[in-house]
């Protein structure tokens, strides 16, 4: 190729072509006022016309392509005008080769344009992908454009590159297992960024970790716990445990079962639960959809009343609050009714009593009527 290339250097600057050179010269602005007259009036048009389409994605793939289509009007011009050359026919080959090589130098310009610019932003924004994710796909594609143009580009001059795509392979094989743990990160983030069971200031709970997602990247995440410790963990170990996203909870649930005494009138327990389910239904704080107050059980020490709600916030601090203010009002209730909380408590019955303390002294002394004195008496 370079003795190809040194020949045809020769060749045009030779004393007895210096007028082919100038018409070859004038070809070449010739394309050039062509690609010109392009830039300014076709381009601009088709441009005003991609303002009118309801979307501007053609416009940006227009864009990103701008600089390759100017390049490919002005390519031609120098392939006619080194073939208007006097060449020698080892050079045709050559010449040949560079218009190729030029082509294929144009189209992975706009790709590379392409990938990255305003219309792949927008096409991974309507998709609703990650940023980060956006960046690093962006940074693969434009990876293996140029890798596989130079590939091209390559054959295109009779180089064999079968055995350095196999030695890519092996290499990114023993890569792949030498860096595997990295690798299933990578991908633990990728797949945590398509499948969002999380955003960043979310309160997460899995079987690692419980805290706020305050960081995420394609190695791992960093989450806040409540005792303000910052813990970091591997993708890999989040996108294989069952992870709870307290935050996208539409409500926060309350239930527990008050255990009122035995010895509370029918009528009074039938006024509690009234008034606690009235309490709860006016409530401007509870949920309205899904209210429940019954009397649920004869439990082994109290008469039990099954609650369940939930509340309107999700923050925790008010849903505290809330939650202690509607205790504080059950307690009023159940003082206006006269109504006790049960404690747990057992009851124990002898099925026969005892008769006597004589029978108890048999009892611990057998054979004896009388007790431990009775036997020194009938010695003396």
């Amino acid at each position: 190729m370079l003795k190809n290339l040194n020949l045809l250097w020769e060749t045009i600057t030779q004393d007895q072509i210096y007028w082919q050179i100038g018409v070859s010269i004038a070809i070449v602005l010739f394309f050039l006022l062509i690609k010109n007259i392009f830039t300014r009036f076709i381009f601009g048009l088709i441009m005003r016309l991609t303002h009118k389409t309801p979307t501007d994605l053609d416009r940006e793939i227009l864009e990103a392509f701008e600089g390759p289509l100017k390049g490919l009007i002005v390519l031609p011009g120098f392939y006619l005008a080194l073939f208007y050359l006097p060449l020698p026919p080892a050079l045709t080959d050559t010449v040949s080769g560079l218009f190729r090589s030029g082509i294929i130098a144009m189209v992975t310009w706009g790709f590379y344009n392409l990938v990255g610019g305003k219309a792949y932003n927008e096409l991974g924004q309507k998709l609703r992908l990650d940023q980060s994710l956006l960046i690093f796909g962006s940074k693969v594609l434009r990876f293996i454009i140029i890798a596989l143009a130079l590939s091209i580009i390559a054959q295109e001059w009779d180089y064999d590159v079968s055995g350095f795509i196999a030695g890519l392979g092996l290499g990114g094989l023993a890569v792949a297992l030498a860096a595997q743990d990295a690798v299933a990160n990578v991908f633990g983030g990728i797949i945590i960024v398509l499948d969002k069971p999380f955003d960043v200031g979310d309160w997460i709970l899995t079987p690692s970790v419980e805290g706020t997602v305050e960081e995420m990247s394609f190695r791992s995440i960093k989450v806040r716990t409540f005792a303000n410790a910052l813990v970091t963990v591997p993708n890999k170990v989040i996108v294989n445990e069952a992870v709870t996203n307290w935050t996208r909870m539409e409500k926060r649930r309350i239930f527990f079962r008050l255990g009122v005494t035995y010895t509370t009138p029918r009528e009074k327990l039938q006024n509690c639960v009234n008034k606690i389910r009235d309490l709860l239904e006016n409530h401007p704080e509870v949920h309205p959809d899904l209210i429940m107050v019954r009397f649920e059980q004869f439990a082994d020490s109290s008469l039990d009343i099954f609650i369940y709600f939930f509340t309107k916030t999700k923050v925790w601090a008010d849903f505290l609050a809330i939650k202690e203010e509607i205790n504080f009002k059950i307690m009023e209730i159940l003082e206006e009714e006269g109504v006790s909380v049960a404690f747990p408590s057992r009851s124990i019955y002898f099925e026969n009593q005892l008769e006597n303390k004589m029978e108890w002294d048999d009892a611990r002394y057998p054979g004896s009527s009388s007790g431990p004195e009775s036997g020194h008496n009938r010695e003396n």
